[in-house]
């Protein structure tokens, strides 16, 4: 079981964010309904970059930990030419030192449906501490920039949003067993 233990930042206002945990407990999703960056006509400078934290309790059956595998992203994009967007996020335990950031970038002209994937290699994820109570964290970023499009004359955007105004984002888990003794 996934509790949201806190949804922060502009790109997720109060209620636009919501999480749904897959049957088998092997990934969830959030889905967001108010996650747009953009530039140009109608829009304040605070609007050209838009973040979202979540803070994630999951509950793991005794005597397992989890990493996240891979997160899988999805968007629209509507970028003049000459403007740029940039999708980034990474990854941390509570009380753990953060991830590098993963970036995509996007480049005008561009008016279309958008699909990023983190990846991480086995060998490099970041499990949970065994037999510790730790949230998981995960920071999402949406820029865009005009670069030599006319922000006086167009508008461009980058979402976390899909037709119907809710955008899945879909994270993997990876599973193991802790040792039997974990070291405090």
């Amino acid at each position: 079981m996934i509790d949201v233990v806190s949804v922060n930042g502009s790109g997720c206002p109060t209620g636009t964010a919501n999480v749904a945990v897959s049957p088998d407990n092997t990934a969830f999703t959030v889905s967001y309904s108010n996650y747009i960056a953009q530039v140009g006509v109608g829009s304040k400078p605070t609007d050209a970059r838009k973040n979202c934290q979540l803070g994630l309790n999951v509950h793991v059956p005794q005597g397992f930990t989890y990493a996240v595998a891979q997160a899988d992203y999805r968007g629209y994009a509507h970028l003049e030419p000459g403007a740029t967007g940039l999708e980034r996020a990474n990854y941390y335990f509570q009380g753990m030192s953060q991830t590098a950031y993963m970036n995509h970038h996007f480049t005008g002209p561009a008016g279309d449906d958008w699909q990023t994937s983190d990846t991480t290699d086995l060998d490099a994820l970041i499990y949970a501490p065994c037999g510790a109570i730790r949230y998981f964290n995960i920071n999402t970023e949406l820029r865009v920039d005009a670069g030599t499009s006319d922000p006086t004359r167009t508008t461009s955007l980058l979402a976390m949003d899909s037709t119907d105004g809710n955008i899945n984002t879909l994270y993997h888990f990876a599973w193991k067993k802790c040792p039997e003794h974990p070291e405090q």
